[in-house]
């Protein structure tokens, strides 16, 4: 099974380009940080633009948060960035003709459903700027140690 990364990197992004607004903010730059190629950088740059999150000038490389990080949710992250907006998955390869299978389906979409919801209203409550202060408190307790 393969993982996205979608959410993680765009998230990395968005931090990467509130800390370091004065610094260097190509994709190159960037990737670095994300540790991937500047193509996905500007992908997901693209996709974090057309969701209204970030303002970019094609030709320089000043990219910018539309919002205060306060007002910028990981579920709006999320929506930006996920091509297919379901955290789970449902095998719809199974034996119709058992009790199992022919009932699996349907049951798991009622509970992934359900589990679905809880996490999009956890995710609204998180903002980039609750994960820019722990990234920040994570830097200071290292520092400190």
């Amino acid at each position: 099974m393969r993982y996205s990364h979608k959410l993680s990197d765009a998230v990395h992004i968005l931090a990467y380009i509130e800390i370091y607004h004065d610094n260097d903010l190509s994709s190159t730059a960037i990737a670095l940080s994300v540790e991937s190629n500047p193509g996905l950088v500007r992908r997901l740059m693209s996709a974090l633009r057309t969701a209204g999150l970030l303002a970019t000038q094609r030709g320089t490389a000043t990219p910018e948060l539309t919002r205060d990080p306060a007002e910028i949710s990981l579920l709006a992250i999320y929506r930006a960035v996920e091509t297919d907006d379901n955290l789970l998955h449902i095998d719809d390869q199974t034996n119709l003709h058992c009790i199992v299978g022919g009932n699996i389906q349907e049951t798991l979409r009622v509970a992934y459903a359900k589990v679905q919801a809880a996490a999009e209203s956890q995710m609204a409550t998180i903002t980039l700027a609750s994960l820019i202060a722990d990234i920040w408190q994570r830097e200071r307790q290292k520092e400190q140690s």
